[in-house]
């Protein structure tokens, strides 16, 4: 019982804070001669395995910086993933590469004892699973998901999931894991925004089912059989992101999940997502997208949203009164708000003051702290809503209309929240349901009806709904619709439809790094109980923020390019990453004693800055820059919006509370 409660105790406490803010480059592991695209800690953590567009594997043993083993795989072309197989003793190493390979390696004896040719496209990630003795899964480009079996007798690969019955041709898989706590639950990474959860039992069950139906070869056009059971897949999506992809797309800016990862417990999902941030959704406790963009047939009335039936039929766009947020009647009398403890009140000073001076990021880094620890506080959402519209980073917005709508929810008398939801509402594309929110603003305000920030919001609403009916497109087509195809071979089908639509939001957003130029970058959980979340950019970094309050707390250098791979070793505080160099680099807590870590990122807050206008630059100048070029216009001016929104805010929306 006591060395339970020392391990316990081991792993509560091997990632705390003073260890994160340690935390530096212990050693350089060289012997790849290429990009090192992949690695992966053995069970145990006394191995690590890398692989490299050089073709080679190499195992390492990363507590005496030793190379143990270095190995050709046998593939062509550059390696993307390697895995060790469960229950194999760290014998058996699983490959999967460019040139649209899968390959089995006894590593000793230094041979590849198996080669799987199925997949016609990259092999971007292999998973494997405990509960699963001689299986694995593959990722490809292709659009499929592939099982293989290993037992002596069979040695093949199967079709799990077709993702181009779903998605049209040019669907591309780009990463997969499994469940660490119930190996039947697989989640799947792709082009484009959603994210894939698939109960694999259920896929085989429904399978064999219709393998002993007498009838399953025959059906008819109407009674066709379906490739997925229903309740097999669950989809998950940042809830802005549908809407945002006909602007995305006119920018040439691709969204594409490059990494997928489960929490420790399983019970949350993280995501990196490529062109955008990292996310994390709960799994226990999900939510809704607020924004549900549905062409007019799929909705009826009656549909049910976070719990609550919607009566107002909007059918394409916020489901705002099905939240319980109709504005009642008659003149508003501000509800009182619970009193903050002192501490926490010279928190809030702090971050009004950085308000002030217009530190956002410092602001709603400040808000996020007092939310964690008072989170039925109004005026704190409230107040971090006004920072992150005038920060203007990619989804701040969306998560300002989310602090909006839970401050009203804990004071329906909140004036500003009330204001700040119409605003966002507006600057999410959403105008119908801005002119509605602001209508109610109004009635409920009277006062504030000809406010000089009612009237600008008031005008923009108008031009834009003005110019949103002399588009014939627009009007034809009943608004912007998530779901709309352009062609057939990118063509959805209707089942997938139905899955998008069933989707669920996200829970927290991390956002500093950038992840546009390659899309293999990882996002992964540090320390056993998932208290740190580390992420690679493109700006030759990475990056950790506290999960919890989704604070950015370190950003070390960790490549002179970029760094793609972050793996965590499976109970030290102990990192390891790699990137375009030809090395891995092993982190950990360095001594009080040692001198200055050269390779800390001081400015972090001008470090997401630049990542912001990266992501939203022209692809051509982000290339400019890869190659040494400064391009003057990337390094000014707002990053993720434009800096002329109405700065006669008046009283409702100016200055936090």
């Amino acid at each position: 019982v006591q060395e339970r409660g020392a391990l316990g105790f081991e792993r509560h406490y091997h990632v705390t804070d003073p260890f994160i803010r340690r935390l530096g480059l212990e050693a350089e592991l060289q012997g790849h001669s290429g990009c090192v695209n992949c690695l992966e800690w053995n069970e145990k953590g006394d191995l690590l395995a890398s692989g490299s567009d050089d073709q080679h594997t190499i195992v390492w043993d990363p507590l005496h910086h030793k190379k143990l083993l270095s190995m050709h795989t046998g593939h062509t072309a550059n390696i993307f993933s390697v895995k060790f197989l469960p229950h194999s003793g760290d014998r058996i190493l699983i490959t999967g590469a460019a040139d649209s390979k899968v390959h089995v390696h006894d590593l000793t004896v230094k041979e590849t004892i198996h080669m799987f040719g199925d997949h016609t496209n990259r092999v971007k990630r292999i998973a494997t699973a405990p509960m699963w003795p001689n299986t694995f899964w593959s990722a490809a480009e292709d659009g499929l998901i592939r099982q293989y079996d290993l037992r002596e007798n069979s040695k093949r690969s199967e079709v799990l999931i077709d993702l181009t019955e779903y998605c049209g041709q040019l669907v591309e898989a780009k990463c997969l894991t499994v469940n660490p706590q119930d190996n039947n639950y697989l989640a799947v990474g792709a082009s484009g925004p959603f994210v894939r959860l698939y109960d694999i039992r259920m896929i085989h069950n429904h399978r064999k089912s219709m393998k002993q139906s007498p009838s399953a070869g025959v059906h008819t056009f109407c009674d066709r059989q379906k490739p997925l059971p229903d309740g097999a897949a669950q989809y998950y999506v940042a809830g802005h992101l549908p809407v945002k992809l006909p602007d995305y797309n006119n920018r040439l800016r691709v969204l594409v999940a490059t990494y997928v990862t489960f929490s420790p417990d399983g019970t949350e999902l993280l995501v990196n997502m490529g062109g955008e941030q990292v996310y994390l959704f709960d799994l226990t406790y999900k939510q809704r997208p607020y924004t549900f963009l549905l062409p007019k047939k799929c909705h009826t009335s009656g549909e049910v949203q976070n719990g609550k039936t919607s009566t107002n039929g909007v059918s394409n766009g916020i489901h705002l009164h099905s939240n319980g947020f109709r504005l009642s009647e008659g003149r508003a009398h501000v509800s009182p708000q619970v009193e903050l403890p002192p501490y926490l009140e010279r928190i809030k000073q702090q971050a009004n003051e950085a308000f002030a001076c217009q530190l956002w990021t410092q602001a709603i880094q400040l808000y996020s702290k007092a939310v964690q620890k008072a989170p039925n506080n109004a005026m704190l959402y409230g107040n971090r809503a006004a920072a992150y519209m005038k920060r203007k980073w990619d989804g701040d917005h969306y998560d300002a209309l989310r602090d909006c709508l839970k401050a009203i929810s804990l004071n329906p008398c909140h004036l500003k929240a009330h204001f700040r939801l119409a605003r966002c509402l507006f600057e999410l594309k959403y105008v119908a349901e801005a002119l509605e929110c602001l209508d109610d603003f109004k009635g409920k305000f009277p006062e504030q009806a000809h406010s000089s920030a009612c009237d600008a919001l008031d005008r923009d609403i108008n031009a834009a709904l003005f110019s949103k009916n002399d588009n014939a497109e627009d009007k034809k087509g009943g608004g912007p619709i998530r779901l709309r195809a352009t062609g057939r071979k990118d063509s959805i089908s209707e089942d997938e439809m139905v899955l998008r639509e069933r989707s669920y939001d996200y829970k927290f957003r991390y956002c500093g790094h950038c992840n546009t130029t390659t899309d293999i970058k990882e996002a992964n959980f540090f320390g056993s109980n998932a208290q740190y979340i580390v992420s690679g950019s493109d700006d030759g970094s990475f990056f950790i923020w506290e999960k919890e309050t989704t604070n950015l707390v370190r950003v070390l250098q960790g490549d002179e390019s970029i760094v793609n791979c972050l793996q965590p070793h499976p109970s030290y505080c102990f990192l390891a990453t790699s990137g375009i160099d030809p090395v891995v680099r092993l982190w950990n807590p360095r001594p009080e004693s040692e001198t200055l870590n050269g390779r800390v990122v001081v400015d972090m807050e001008g470090a997401s800055q630049a990542n912001q206008r990266r992501m939203n630059a022209d692809p051509l100048e982000v290339m400019l820059l890869n190659m040494g070029y400064r391009i003057t216009g990337l390094t000014s001016g707002g990053a993720g919006g434009s800096d002329d929104e109405d700065s006669s805010e008046g009283q409702v929306q100016c200055r936090p509370s």
